[in-house]
Order: C-alpha cells, then sequence, then structure tokens
C-alpha cells in the first residue's frame, strides 16, 4: 500500500502516450480504445460530386472564358452608350462601374488589354484621360442588331417551338427574357415580336405568353432528322435508330464494364417525345423512371438545338421545369448523360453545352448571328497583338489636323471661301480675282 501510494503522483501527472496499452497508435485495437475505431462509410455520389469528377473538354472551358470578357466589355459599351454628354466617357466615371460588371481588376488595366476594342485620349478642353470604343466595334454592334432583326422569323418559330413543347402551351415573359440572346431576339422583344405576331401569340396579363395555333409540321425534333440520316446511311434497323441520340464521350473518358450493354438498352428505350401531348406517368414498373428520365433528357436536347450557339446557363433552366413538366434534378440529369451534355464551371457560372454541335471550341453548323458574334469575339482576342494598324491610323489623324485637314472629307480650313469667289467670277466675267484684289 505504501509503494502504492508514493506511486500515486507519478501515475497523476503521466500522459497518456506512457502507457502502451491506452496509446491508439501503439495498440490499435483494444477495449481502452475502443472509441477510436471508424467504420466504413460509402462514398456519396451525388451532382456535386460528378461535377467535380467529370471529364473536362479544355476547348470548351477556354471558350466560356473568352466569351465571358466579351461579355464584360459588352456590358461598358452599353453603360457608356446611356451617358448623353458624348460618346467617351473619362476613366475616373469608369472606375466607379468595377463592381457592377463584376471586374476583379483596375479598369484601365482591363481596358489597355484591349486596344482593337477601347480608344483612351485626352481631353482637349479638362485635360482628363477618356475613354470611347472605337468604330469597328460599334460597326460590329449594329451589324449584330441588324442581323437579329433580319432573322426574325427564324426567332418567331424557335419561340413557337418552346410554346408547343409546354404543357400548356404557356410560358412566362420573364423566363424568355432571361434567355432572349440565346433564342436571338432584340432587347424589346415582348413588343417588337410578340406583339406584332398576334397570329400566333397571345399575351395573358402582363408576363405570360400563349401559343394561339398549333402547327404540327414544326413540332418536329432536331434529332429526328439525324435519326433519318443514321437510318438511310447507316443501314440500321428502325429498332436501333428510333428512340436513339447522337453520343459523342469526351477525350479521357473511362467505360467501365457492362458499359456498352447499358447504354445500347437505353438507346432502344421508348420515351414520351418533346412534342407528343400524352399523359406522362411515373412508374416504377417496366422502366418508369428511366422512360421519365429519357423524356426529359429529350426536352434539354430540343431545348438546347433551338438556342442560337446551342448553350444556356444551367440556372435558367430552373425556369422551364414546371411548364415542361420536368420533375428531376436537371443539373444531375445533364451529368448522367455526359455523351450528350457538356457543363463548363468557367465564368463564374455554370453553363451546358450541347456536345454534338460543337467540334474544336466551335459551332458546327454556323448561323449567321453566331458569325457575328464570332466576330465579335476574334476581334476581343486579338489583344494587344496587330497594333501598328492603330498606330498609323493615329499617325494619320495627326497629320491631318496639323494639316488642317477634316477626316469626312478631306475639305480644308480655308475652303469655304472658294465658291464665294467662283460665284462672284461667273457674275463678273470680264473681271478676274486679281483685279478684284486690286
Amino acid at each position: 500500500m505504501r509503494a502504492l501510494y508514493r506511486a500515486r503522483p507519478i501515475i497523476l501527472h503521466s500522459t497518456p502516450s506512457s502507457f502502451p496499452f491506452t496509446d491508439p497508435q501503439k495498440c490499435p485495437f483494444g477495449p481502452f480504445n475502443s472509441f477510436a475505431q471508424k467504420r466504413f462509410k460509402k462514398p456519396v455520389i451525388s451532382a456535386r460530386t460528378r461535377l467535380e469528377d467529370r471529364v473536362r473538354d479544355p476547348k470548351l472551358d477556354k471558350l466560356i472564358t473568352h466569351l465571358k470578357k466579351l461579355q464584360t466589355i459588352l456590358n461598358l459599351h452599353q453603360l457608356m452608350s446611356n451617358k448623353k454628354r458624348g460618346p467617351f466617357v473619362s476613366l475616373q466615371l469608369m472606375s466607379r462601374w468595377k463592381n457592377i460588371v463584376g471586374l476583379n481588376v483596375n479598369i484601365g488595366t482591363f481596358i489597355n488589354k484591349y486596344p482593337h476594342v477601347f480608344e483612351v485620349f485626352k481631353h482637349p478642353i479638362r485635360r482628363n484621360l477618356c475613354c470611347r470604343v472605337r468604330q469597328k466595334m460599334k460597326a460590329l454592334i449594329e451589324e449584330e442588331e441588324r442581323v437579329v432583326k433580319e432573322c426574325e422569323l427564324e426567332a418567331v418559330q424557335r419561340v413557337k417551338k418552346l410554346l408547343m413543347m409546354s404543357v400548356n402551351g404557356t410560358l412566362g415573359v420573364h423566363a424568355l427574357r432571361l434567355i432572349r440572346r440565346e433564342l436571338g431576339l432584340p432587347e424589346d422583344f415582348r413588343d417588337s415580336v410578340l406583339a406584332k405576331y398576334n397570329a400566333d401569340f397571345r399575351l395573358v396579363g402582363l408576363e405570360i405568353v400563349e401559343l394561339v395555333d398549333k402547327d404540327e409540321s414544326v413540332g418536329v425534333a432536331k434529332v429526328e432528322f439525324w435519326r433519318e440520316k443514321e437510318y438511310r446511311e447507316k443501314w440500321l434497323s428502325e429498332f436501333e435508330t428510333k428512340y436513339a441520340f447522337p453520343i459523342n464521350f469526351p477525350t479521357g473518358f473511362k467505360k467501365e464494364a457492362g458499359f456498352r450493354d447499358k447504354l445500347q438498352n437505353w438507346q432502344r428505350l421508348p420515351y414520351l417525345k418533346p412534342y407528343e401531348r400524352k399523359e406522362v406517368v411515373k412508374v416504377r414498373t417496366c422502366g418508369g423512371i428511366e422512360q421519365f428520365e429519357k423524356r426529359a433528357v429529350g426536352i434539354l436536347h430540343e431545348f438546347l438545338s433551338l438556342m442560337v450557339e446551342n448553350k444556356v446557363e444551367v440556372e435558367r433552366l430552373a425556369h422551364f421545369k414546371r411548364d415542361f413538366a420536368i420533375e428531376v434534378n436537371v443539373r444531375e440529369l445533364l451529368l448522367e448523360n455526359p455523351g450528350i451534355f457538356y457543363i463548363s464551371t468557367k465564368g463564374n457560372a455554370q453553363t451546358v453545352f450541347l456536345r454534338e454541335a460543337y467540334s474544336k471550341g466551335h459551332l458546327i453548323e454556323p448561323n449567321p448571328i453566331y458569325v457575328v458574334r464570332r466576330k465579335l469575339l476574334d476581334l476581343v482576342l486579338q489583344g494587344c497583338r496587330s497594333t501598328r494598324e492603330l498606330a498609323a491610323e493615329k499617325e494619320i489623324k495627326q497629320l491631318s489636323s496639323s494639316a488642317g485637314c477634316t477626316a469626312d472629307g478631306g475639305r480644308r480650313d480655308g475652303d469655304w471661301v472658294i465658291p464665294i469667289l467662283e460665284n462672284f467670277d461667273n457674275e463678273n466675267p470680264y473681271n478676274s480675282v486679281s483685279e478684284i484684289g486690286e
């Protein structure tokens, strides 16, 4: 007892690591460290894990990064054009727009990266630095507006198809406004398009548009043309192509054992097509859930096919779920079909592409609106290259201004007196200019 009493302070002041039977590292199993044992947890497969583990497409990711820069420039142009004082804005005022357009760098640094788009000069009176959009950029923006007006009938057909896909034949004007640029509609499409074509559309209240007459000839999905081409050219049976979709897996996609058989069975699975009008029932027998999900894939495929650039932000799709009767998780559905869709997370937003429509970052079947927007993007991507032309133009302007000429017609400051002297000479044919001077 005396020995235990003497060893008491040593036991109290000793650390747990001094006893090997209580250290979980030295003795991993036992009754003293049962609380340290960890149970095996099955890895969770969700939309977030699918998004992180997906195979990336660097071409489409790079395209989204470039389009983000173009959209920032267009937002700056919109803010500059709203100012009524003149076609230029001081850099001091533009520095306040940094948070509005979503820039994380100085506004002056951003403008200097694109000399083909912005021109920085010193105000002749106030002597402060000002900025204006170059004429070439303005011409391309005006060309885009003109092409959008010329392709108005095609935009009307796109809206009609969207209304035919909806369950009740109605859509919200706000939802259409969110994808206005993707549909190729003008900014005032509610008054210039929906109200103009009153034989096709009817405005119910202020924020709902309804389809007046359903045209069955228009209600043909774009994937049907691909199926017909596959049936004729590759001599495939109707059983193989009637409900199939074009599949293009990204480079580096790993196919597990049995994946081809599952994909083949899914391609043959029948589903309710986007423009068919039947009761959609979600059942758990005879492949009911698979058919229901495949119907949602068909609607999303046709939705992206109607876009001008075959892409749209994932958040915008949430505004059409109720109208299209899509009751599944849209983002998870897109990630489960990597051969049909691709989600890019660049540009502070998630953008979904129709994979079959793109090749090496370019649209396979370009349209007039896409061609003009690509010209805008190419002008932005020039960056600081080919600036000798800009320096030559600036030098020509300086020489013309020093010589007293204007840039529009090449007239000098004293040319206004020539027609007066000519008229005076015609009235006095017998007198010369030299005699008048005497």
